[in-house]
Protein backbone atom coordinates (compact mmCIF):
# COMPACT_ATOMS: atom_id res chain seq x y z
CA UNK A 1 0.00 0.00 0.00
CA UNK A 2 1.23 3.11 -0.45
CA UNK A 3 2.25 5.56 2.11
CA UNK A 4 1.94 9.88 2.47
CA UNK A 5 5.48 9.33 2.93
CA UNK A 6 6.45 7.41 0.01
CA UNK A 7 4.17 9.83 -2.16
CA UNK A 8 5.80 12.68 -0.51
CA UNK A 9 9.13 11.83 -1.52
CA UNK A 10 8.32 10.45 -4.93
CA UNK A 11 6.83 14.54 -5.76
CA UNK A 12 9.69 15.67 -4.02
CA UNK A 13 12.36 14.00 -5.92
CA UNK A 14 10.92 14.13 -9.17
CA UNK A 15 9.71 17.46 -9.74
CA UNK A 16 12.96 19.14 -9.61
CA UNK A 17 13.75 20.38 -12.42
CA UNK A 18 17.13 19.86 -15.01
CA UNK A 19 18.99 22.15 -17.21
CA UNK A 20 20.71 20.10 -20.34
CA UNK A 21 22.41 22.34 -22.30
CA UNK A 22 19.90 25.19 -23.14
CA UNK A 23 17.22 23.53 -21.64
CA UNK A 24 15.46 23.42 -18.46
CA UNK A 25 12.83 20.30 -18.47
CA UNK A 26 10.41 21.40 -15.38
CA UNK A 27 10.67 17.94 -14.09
CA UNK A 28 12.10 14.32 -14.19
CA UNK A 29 9.78 12.56 -16.49
CA UNK A 30 10.36 11.64 -19.44
CA UNK A 31 7.75 9.88 -22.31
CA UNK A 32 10.13 7.69 -24.06
CA UNK A 33 10.20 7.33 -28.08
CA UNK A 34 7.31 4.93 -29.23
CA UNK A 35 6.69 3.73 -32.37
CA UNK A 36 2.72 4.11 -32.82
CA UNK A 37 2.32 4.61 -37.09
CA UNK A 38 -0.79 7.06 -37.32
CA UNK A 39 0.43 8.97 -39.58
CA UNK A 40 -0.34 8.56 -43.12
CA UNK A 41 2.17 9.50 -45.50
CA UNK A 42 4.33 9.97 -42.60
CA UNK A 43 2.56 13.53 -41.96
CA UNK A 44 1.42 13.80 -38.20
CA UNK A 45 -2.21 15.39 -37.98
CA UNK A 46 -3.60 16.92 -35.41
CA UNK A 47 -4.77 13.28 -33.21
CA UNK A 48 -0.65 13.20 -33.04
CA UNK A 49 -0.62 16.73 -31.82
CA UNK A 50 -3.37 16.08 -29.23
CA UNK A 51 -1.80 12.49 -28.69
CA UNK A 52 1.46 14.23 -27.45
CA UNK A 53 -0.02 17.35 -26.06
CA UNK A 54 -2.19 15.49 -23.46
CA UNK A 55 0.58 13.72 -21.56
CA UNK A 56 2.24 17.17 -21.27
CA UNK A 57 -0.56 18.62 -20.45
CA UNK A 58 -0.67 15.92 -17.60
CA UNK A 59 2.87 16.81 -16.18
CA UNK A 60 5.43 14.09 -18.45
CA UNK A 61 8.24 17.28 -18.20
CA UNK A 62 10.08 16.07 -21.31
CA UNK A 63 8.36 14.41 -24.63
CA UNK A 64 10.74 12.45 -26.95
CA UNK A 65 8.71 11.56 -30.13
CA UNK A 66 8.31 8.54 -31.71
CA UNK A 67 11.33 7.93 -34.42
CA UNK A 68 10.94 9.84 -37.45
CA UNK A 69 12.35 8.87 -40.35
CA UNK A 70 15.24 11.00 -41.77
CA UNK A 71 15.14 12.60 -45.58
CA UNK A 72 17.27 9.39 -47.18
CA UNK A 73 15.39 6.65 -49.09
CA UNK A 74 16.18 3.38 -47.20
CA UNK A 75 15.48 5.74 -43.92
CA UNK A 76 12.12 3.87 -43.11
CA UNK A 77 10.26 0.94 -43.75
CA UNK A 78 6.42 2.20 -43.40
CA UNK A 79 4.58 4.72 -44.84
CA UNK A 80 2.16 5.37 -41.48
CA UNK A 81 5.83 6.04 -39.70
CA UNK A 82 6.49 10.09 -39.48
CA UNK A 83 9.16 11.27 -41.18
CA UNK A 84 11.17 14.53 -40.50
CA UNK A 85 11.76 15.87 -43.64
CA UNK A 86 9.31 17.65 -46.84
CA UNK A 87 6.82 20.57 -46.30
CA UNK A 88 3.49 18.68 -45.04
CA UNK A 89 5.28 16.70 -42.44
CA UNK A 90 7.59 19.11 -41.15
CA UNK A 91 4.69 21.79 -41.15
CA UNK A 92 2.78 18.82 -39.23
CA UNK A 93 5.67 18.39 -36.75
CA UNK A 94 5.12 22.41 -36.42
CA UNK A 95 2.11 21.97 -34.77
CA UNK A 96 3.13 19.06 -33.06
CA UNK A 97 5.29 21.46 -30.95
CA UNK A 98 3.49 23.99 -30.62
CA UNK A 99 0.77 21.91 -29.25
CA UNK A 100 3.09 20.63 -26.77
CA UNK A 101 4.38 24.00 -25.69
CA UNK A 102 0.89 25.29 -24.98
CA UNK A 103 0.11 22.67 -23.07
CA UNK A 104 3.15 23.55 -20.86
CA UNK A 105 5.97 20.76 -21.77
CA UNK A 106 9.12 20.23 -23.81
CA UNK A 107 9.60 18.34 -27.10
CA UNK A 108 12.33 16.58 -28.94
CA UNK A 109 11.81 14.82 -32.16
CA UNK A 110 13.58 11.28 -32.19
CA UNK A 111 15.52 11.13 -35.60
CA UNK A 112 15.72 7.63 -37.08
CA UNK A 113 17.51 5.86 -39.97
CA UNK A 114 16.43 1.64 -39.82
CA UNK A 115 19.37 0.64 -41.68
CA UNK A 116 19.42 -2.88 -42.37
CA UNK A 117 16.90 -3.43 -39.53
CA UNK A 118 14.27 -2.07 -42.65
CA UNK A 119 13.47 -4.85 -45.87
CA UNK A 120 14.13 -5.03 -48.78
CA UNK A 121 10.94 -3.33 -50.81
CA UNK A 122 9.24 -1.76 -48.05
CA UNK A 123 7.92 2.03 -48.35
CA UNK A 124 7.60 4.85 -48.78
CA UNK A 125 10.81 4.03 -51.22
CA UNK A 126 10.24 0.59 -51.97
CA UNK A 127 13.09 0.68 -54.71
CA UNK A 128 15.84 1.89 -52.29
CA UNK A 129 18.07 -1.20 -50.72
CA UNK A 130 18.57 -1.79 -47.01
CA UNK A 131 22.18 -0.02 -46.58
CA UNK A 132 24.11 -0.49 -43.37
CA UNK A 133 27.89 -0.71 -42.45
CA UNK A 134 28.43 -4.14 -43.84
CA UNK A 135 25.24 -5.22 -45.60
CA UNK A 136 24.65 -7.48 -42.91
CA UNK A 137 21.48 -7.74 -40.63
CA UNK A 138 21.04 -8.14 -36.95
CA UNK A 139 21.10 -12.12 -37.26
CA UNK A 140 25.15 -11.87 -39.82
CA UNK A 141 23.08 -12.73 -43.14
CA UNK A 142 23.06 -10.03 -46.03
CA UNK A 143 18.94 -10.25 -46.27
CA UNK A 144 19.33 -7.92 -49.37
CA UNK A 145 21.22 -5.02 -48.78
CA UNK A 146 24.38 -3.58 -49.51
CA UNK A 147 27.65 -2.06 -47.86
CA UNK A 148 27.37 1.55 -47.41
CA UNK A 149 29.76 3.50 -49.99
CA UNK A 150 31.39 6.31 -48.77
CA UNK A 151 28.82 8.68 -50.68
CA UNK A 152 26.06 6.90 -48.44
CA UNK A 153 27.63 8.25 -45.66
CA UNK A 154 27.86 11.64 -46.35
CA UNK A 155 24.37 11.39 -47.72
CA UNK A 156 23.12 10.01 -44.47
CA UNK A 157 24.99 12.90 -42.02
CA UNK A 158 23.08 15.15 -44.40
CA UNK A 159 20.33 13.96 -43.53
CA UNK A 160 20.53 13.52 -39.80
CA UNK A 161 21.66 17.27 -39.86
CA UNK A 162 18.94 18.93 -42.07
CA UNK A 163 16.33 17.34 -40.02
CA UNK A 164 18.12 18.62 -36.84
CA UNK A 165 18.26 21.86 -38.15
CA UNK A 166 14.53 21.79 -39.42
CA UNK A 167 13.73 21.07 -35.70
CA UNK A 168 15.38 23.54 -34.23
CA UNK A 169 13.76 26.22 -37.15
CA UNK A 170 10.32 24.52 -36.92
CA UNK A 171 10.34 25.55 -32.62
CA UNK A 172 11.51 22.19 -31.28
CA UNK A 173 13.82 22.20 -27.78
CA UNK A 174 16.27 19.63 -28.63
CA UNK A 175 16.74 16.72 -30.73
CA UNK A 176 17.54 12.78 -30.20
CA UNK A 177 19.36 10.45 -32.36
CA UNK A 178 18.12 7.01 -32.00
CA UNK A 179 21.50 4.48 -31.65
CA UNK A 180 20.14 1.79 -30.30
CA UNK A 181 18.49 -1.50 -30.57
CA UNK A 182 19.95 -2.15 -33.52
CA UNK A 183 18.95 0.36 -36.01
CA UNK A 184 21.62 2.10 -38.33
CA UNK A 185 23.79 4.21 -35.98
CA UNK A 186 23.85 0.96 -33.82
CA UNK A 187 24.50 -1.17 -36.27
CA UNK A 188 28.15 1.06 -36.54
CA UNK A 189 28.90 0.76 -33.09
CA UNK A 190 28.26 -3.10 -32.72
CA UNK A 191 30.86 -5.51 -33.91
CA UNK A 192 28.31 -7.98 -34.74
CA UNK A 193 27.00 -5.90 -37.82
CA UNK A 194 30.39 -3.69 -38.46
CA UNK A 195 32.65 -6.17 -40.22
CA UNK A 196 34.15 -3.00 -41.97
CA UNK A 197 37.90 -2.16 -42.45
CA UNK A 198 38.21 1.63 -43.34
CA UNK A 199 38.12 4.03 -41.16
CA UNK A 200 34.71 3.30 -40.15
CA UNK A 201 35.31 0.04 -38.45
CA UNK A 202 37.76 -1.63 -36.31
CA UNK A 203 38.03 -1.60 -32.45
CA UNK A 204 34.82 0.56 -30.55
CA UNK A 205 36.58 3.54 -30.98
CA UNK A 206 36.70 3.80 -34.82
CA UNK A 207 33.16 1.89 -34.85
CA UNK A 208 31.79 5.26 -33.14
CA UNK A 209 33.30 7.50 -35.62
CA UNK A 210 29.81 7.51 -37.94
CA UNK A 211 27.81 8.56 -35.41
CA UNK A 212 30.50 11.00 -34.04
CA UNK A 213 30.35 12.68 -37.33
CA UNK A 214 26.76 12.78 -37.32
CA UNK A 215 26.80 14.31 -33.84
CA UNK A 216 29.79 16.78 -34.89
CA UNK A 217 28.22 18.21 -38.00
CA UNK A 218 24.78 18.46 -36.12
CA UNK A 219 26.26 20.48 -33.19
CA UNK A 220 28.43 22.92 -35.97
CA UNK A 221 24.88 22.81 -37.76
CA UNK A 222 22.26 24.21 -34.91
CA UNK A 223 22.66 27.01 -32.36
CA UNK A 224 24.88 26.23 -29.23
CA UNK A 225 22.62 25.58 -26.78
CA UNK A 226 20.43 23.40 -28.91
CA UNK A 227 20.83 20.31 -27.32
CA UNK A 228 21.54 16.58 -28.34
CA UNK A 229 20.75 13.29 -26.95
CA UNK A 230 21.98 10.11 -28.02
CA UNK A 231 19.91 7.10 -27.47
CA UNK A 232 22.23 4.11 -27.37
CA UNK A 233 21.39 0.25 -25.88
CA UNK A 234 23.15 -3.14 -25.54
CA UNK A 235 20.67 -5.23 -26.67
CA UNK A 236 19.41 -5.55 -30.04
CA UNK A 237 15.98 -5.94 -31.56
CA UNK A 238 15.66 -10.64 -31.67
CA UNK A 239 19.51 -10.13 -29.57
CA UNK A 240 18.24 -9.41 -26.26
CA UNK A 241 21.91 -10.85 -25.24
CA UNK A 242 24.02 -8.71 -27.23
CA UNK A 243 26.24 -6.31 -26.33
CA UNK A 244 28.54 -3.14 -27.40
CA UNK A 245 30.49 -3.55 -24.32
CA UNK A 246 31.29 -6.05 -21.74
CA UNK A 247 33.20 -3.94 -19.47
CA UNK A 248 33.26 -0.37 -17.96
CA UNK A 249 36.39 0.16 -20.03
CA UNK A 250 35.13 -0.91 -23.44
CA UNK A 251 32.20 1.24 -22.72
CA UNK A 252 34.04 4.58 -21.91
CA UNK A 253 35.68 4.28 -25.41
CA UNK A 254 32.56 4.34 -27.15
CA UNK A 255 30.73 7.01 -25.32
CA UNK A 256 33.99 9.29 -24.55
CA UNK A 257 33.90 10.25 -28.86
CA UNK A 258 30.05 10.72 -28.81
CA UNK A 259 30.40 12.87 -25.72
CA UNK A 260 33.24 14.98 -27.11
CA UNK A 261 31.58 15.39 -30.53
CA UNK A 262 28.85 17.13 -29.07
CA UNK A 263 26.35 14.79 -27.40
CA UNK A 264 24.70 16.89 -24.20
CA UNK A 265 23.04 13.70 -22.56
CA UNK A 266 22.88 9.94 -23.18
CA UNK A 267 19.44 7.80 -23.30
CA UNK A 268 20.50 4.73 -21.59
CA UNK A 269 17.79 1.79 -22.95
CA UNK A 270 17.50 -1.06 -21.01
CA UNK A 271 14.88 -3.67 -20.70
CA UNK A 272 14.93 -3.58 -17.11
CA UNK A 273 16.22 -0.21 -15.44
CA UNK A 274 17.11 -2.07 -11.75
CA UNK A 275 19.64 -4.56 -13.40
CA UNK A 276 23.33 -3.91 -12.61
CA UNK A 277 25.31 -3.14 -15.77
CA UNK A 278 28.23 -4.91 -14.79
CA UNK A 279 29.46 -7.25 -12.38
CA UNK A 280 31.18 -5.05 -9.22
CA UNK A 281 28.56 -2.47 -9.44
CA UNK A 282 24.37 -1.87 -8.81
CA UNK A 283 25.35 0.71 -11.04
CA UNK A 284 22.75 0.45 -14.00
CA UNK A 285 24.06 1.61 -18.07
CA UNK A 286 22.74 5.37 -17.39
CA UNK A 287 24.41 5.18 -14.15
CA UNK A 288 27.69 3.66 -15.75
CA UNK A 289 27.27 6.05 -18.58
CA UNK A 290 27.05 9.31 -16.62
CA UNK A 291 29.81 8.32 -14.00
CA UNK A 292 31.58 7.63 -17.62
CA UNK A 293 30.99 11.00 -19.48
CA UNK A 294 29.85 13.29 -16.49
CA UNK A 295 27.22 14.20 -18.89
CA UNK A 296 23.25 14.03 -17.86
CA UNK A 297 21.91 10.73 -18.52
CA UNK A 298 18.13 8.84 -18.99
CA UNK A 299 17.10 6.05 -17.52
CA UNK A 300 14.57 3.85 -19.16
CA UNK A 301 13.26 0.07 -18.31
CA UNK A 302 9.96 -0.89 -17.55
CA UNK A 303 8.84 1.82 -15.26
CA UNK A 304 5.50 1.43 -13.74
CA UNK A 305 3.81 -1.69 -16.09
CA UNK A 306 2.19 -2.70 -13.46
CA UNK A 307 0.33 -0.01 -12.64
CA UNK A 308 1.71 0.57 -9.02
CA UNK A 309 4.36 2.61 -9.52
CA UNK A 310 4.63 3.21 -5.69
CA UNK A 311 4.71 -0.88 -5.10
CA UNK A 312 6.96 -1.77 -7.82
CA UNK A 313 8.60 -2.38 -11.30
CA UNK A 314 6.85 -5.00 -13.53
CA UNK A 315 9.08 -8.15 -12.28
CA UNK A 316 11.28 -9.98 -15.19
CA UNK A 317 14.16 -12.43 -16.23
CA UNK A 318 14.76 -13.43 -12.63
CA UNK A 319 15.47 -10.38 -11.13
CA UNK A 320 13.63 -9.07 -7.73
CA UNK A 321 10.93 -6.57 -8.35
CA UNK A 322 12.18 -3.25 -6.95
CA UNK A 323 9.89 -0.63 -5.62
CA UNK A 324 10.11 3.31 -6.00
CA UNK A 325 12.04 3.79 -3.25
CA UNK A 326 14.79 1.84 -5.34
CA UNK A 327 14.57 4.37 -8.41
CA UNK A 328 13.93 7.57 -5.83
CA UNK A 329 17.33 6.41 -3.98
CA UNK A 330 19.00 6.49 -7.55
CA UNK A 331 17.54 9.63 -8.38
CA UNK A 332 18.63 11.55 -5.06
CA UNK A 333 21.85 9.81 -5.55
CA UNK A 334 21.97 11.38 -8.52
CA UNK A 335 22.83 8.12 -10.07
CA UNK A 336 20.93 9.08 -13.52
CA UNK A 337 18.64 12.17 -14.08
CA UNK A 338 15.84 11.45 -15.71
CA UNK A 339 13.60 8.48 -15.77
CA UNK A 340 11.91 7.62 -19.02
CA UNK A 341 8.33 5.87 -19.14
CA UNK A 342 7.21 3.87 -22.19
CA UNK A 343 4.37 2.12 -22.45
CA UNK A 344 2.42 2.63 -18.83
CA UNK A 345 2.35 6.24 -20.60
CA UNK A 346 0.88 4.83 -23.78
CA UNK A 347 -2.21 3.09 -21.06
CA UNK A 348 -2.33 5.70 -19.12
CA UNK A 349 -2.04 9.45 -20.24
CA UNK A 350 -2.77 11.26 -16.96
CA UNK A 351 0.52 9.06 -15.35
CA UNK A 352 2.89 11.47 -14.39
CA UNK A 353 0.19 13.78 -13.21
CA UNK A 354 -1.04 11.11 -10.60
CA UNK A 355 2.52 9.97 -9.81
CA UNK A 356 3.28 13.57 -8.81
CA UNK A 357 0.00 14.01 -7.17
CA UNK A 358 -0.15 11.46 -5.09
CA UNK A 359 -2.86 9.64 -6.88
CA UNK A 360 -1.22 6.44 -7.59
CA UNK A 361 -4.21 4.46 -6.57
CA UNK A 362 -5.63 5.55 -10.11
CA UNK A 363 -2.57 4.23 -11.66
CA UNK A 364 -4.04 1.94 -14.08
CA UNK A 365 -1.73 -1.57 -15.34
CA UNK A 366 -0.55 -1.63 -19.00
CA UNK A 367 -2.69 -3.66 -21.69
CA UNK A 368 -1.59 -4.02 -24.71
CA UNK A 369 -4.32 -3.05 -26.45
CA UNK A 370 -3.25 0.42 -25.56
CA UNK A 371 -0.99 -0.42 -28.99
CA UNK A 372 -4.64 0.29 -31.14
CA UNK A 373 -4.96 3.97 -30.63
CA UNK A 374 -3.86 7.35 -29.81
CA UNK A 375 -5.52 7.84 -26.54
Amino acid sequence: MTTPAQTSRAAQILVRPLTVNGLTVPNRIVMASMTREFSPGGIPGENVASYYSRRAGAGVGLIVTEGAYVGHDSAGGRDSVPRFHGEEQLAGWAKVAEAVHAAGGKIVPQLWHMGMVREAGQPPYADAPPVGPSGLRLDGTAGGGKEMTQQDLDDVIDAFVEAAVAAERIGFDGVELHGAHGQLLDQFLWAGTNRRTDAYGGDPVARTKFATEIVAAIREAVSASFPITFRYSQWKLGAYDARLAETPEELESILTPLAAAGADAFHASTRRYWLPEFDGSDLNLAGWTKKLTGKPTVTVGSVGLDGDFMRGIEKGEGAPLKSIDDLLDRLENEEFDLVAVGRALLQDPEWAAKVLEGRTGELKAYDAAALGSLS
